[in-house]
C-alpha cells in the first residue's frame, strides 16, 4: 500500500494473460457468491482453522482481533482514518468511504509535511488492523469481500511484519484496486528492503479491471473470495482460485537496512482499509457514500 506502488518495475506481464485464460472456466462458479449467509467453515484438507472473524456480531469490530488506525495515515491519500466508519452489520463488516469535512488537529500553516499541512480532510474512511492481537507464521488466508470499484477507491487486504520498519518488515498485498495511467487494475504484491531507506523490492502482478467485467458484467456486484497461500517456500496469491502472483521466498532477502533478514519468515498481521484518492484517482463524487463489504476473513493452519 505504500505510494511507490506506482514506481514498481517488477511487473508481471503474465499475471493478465494468465488471468484471463483461466476466467472463462470459472466466472459461472463465481457469479453466484452473492449470499451473505454461513455455511460450515470448509476446512482444507491438512489443514485446520486457527482464527476467524465473521463479523456476525452487529457493532464495532471485535477489539480483542482488530484496532483502529487514525488520522492521515499515509501516500498522501485523502481520507481521515477513524472508528465510526467501520461498522458489523447483518454478518458483514461494511467500511464507508464518506464525503465530509473533519478538522486536522495536527494542522501546521506553512508546513512541507502533508499530514500538517492539510488544515482539513475533506473525506473520511476506516482502516482496521489486527497488530498485536492476532498475527500469523505462513498459513492460507481467506477473504471474502465486495469492494468499491468507483473513481477514488482504493481497497486493501493486506499484511505487514510485526519486526522491523517498513519495507524490511515486508508487506504482502493479497488484494489492491486502483488505477494505473487512469487504468482500474487488481493488483497482488509482495515487497521487502532493499539498501535504501524506504526503498522497496516488488514483486507485483497487474491485472485490468476489465479482464473481469469483460466476462462479467455484475463482477463488482458481487462477493469475491481472495486467498493466500504462504509457506517457507512461496506466497501464493489467489483470487476465485485463479492464481494472480507467485513469489519465492528465495529471492526476498532484505538488503543491508534489513540485516538481509527475510521478512517472510516472521509473523505477519492484517489489515482491512478503504483508501480514497492518490492511486485510486480523483473521486467521483457522485458515487459517494463508498462502501467496502467483507464477509469474513479465514486464517488456516498446516496440521503438524
Amino acid at each position: 500500500m505504500n505510494d511507490s506502488n506506482i514506481y514498481r518495475t517488477m511487473k508481471k506481464g503474465y499475471a493478465s494473460i494468465f488471468f484471463i485464460a483461466t476466467m472463462a472456466l470459472i466466472v459461472s462458479s463465481c457469479s453466484g457468491r452473492i449470499t451473505r449467509s454461513h455455511p460450515d467453515i470448509q476446512v482444507p484438507a491438512g489443514y485446520e482453522l486457527v482464527w476467524s472473524d465473521e463479523f456476525n456480531v452487529d457493532g464495532p469490530p471485535d477489539a480483542s482481533a482488530w484496532s483502529h488506525e487514525t488520522g492521515f495515515s499515509r501516500n498522501e491519500e485523502l481520507q481521515w482514518y477513524q472508528p465510526d466508519n467501520a461498522v458489523c452489520r447483518d454478518g458483514v463488516l461494511v467500511i464507508t468511504g464518506r464525503q465530509e469535512r473533519k478538522p486536522n488537529p495536527r494542522y501546521v500553516a506553512g508546513s512541507r509535511e502533508w499530514r500538517l499541512n492539510r488544515e482539513h480532510a475533506e473525506f473520511t474512511s476506516s482502516c482496521i488492523k489486527t497488530v498485536g492481537k492476532k498475527e500469523f507464521l505462513y498459513g492460507r488466508f481467506e477473504i471474502r469481500a465486495r469492494i468499491p470499484t468507483a473513481a477514488g477507491s482504493w481497497p486493501a487486504i493486506w499484511t505487514l511484519g510485526k519486526s522491523m520498519p517498513w519495507p524490511s518488515n515486508g508487506e504482502i498485498d493479497i488484494m489492491e484496486y486502483y488505477r494505473i495511467n487512469n487504468v482500474p487494475h487488481i493488483l497482488a504484491n509482495t515487497a521487502w528492503g532493499s539498501d535504501s531507506p524506504g526503498k522497496a523490492r516488488w514483486d507485483t502482478a497487474t491485472v485490468p479491471f476489465s479482464a473481469f467485467t469483460d466476462k462479467d458484467p455484475a463482477w463488482s456486484q458481487q462477493f469475491h473470495v481472495w486467498r493466500m497461500e504462504w509457506d517457507e517456500e512461496a506466497i501464493r496469491l489467489y483470487l476465485d482460485d485463479a492464481l494472480l502472483n507467485e513469489t519465492l521466498l528465495a529471492d526476498t532477502r532484505n538488503g543491508a537496512i534489513g540485516n538481509h533478514a527475510n521478512p517472510f519468515h516472521q509473523p505477519h498481521y492484517i489489515l482491512l482499509n478503504l483508501a480514497i484518492g492518490k492511486n485510486g484517482g480523483t473521486p467521483d463524487l457522485s458515487a459517494f457514500p463508498l462502501v467496502y463489504e467483507v464477509d469474513y476473513v479465514r486464517v488456516f493452519q498446516k496440521t503438524k
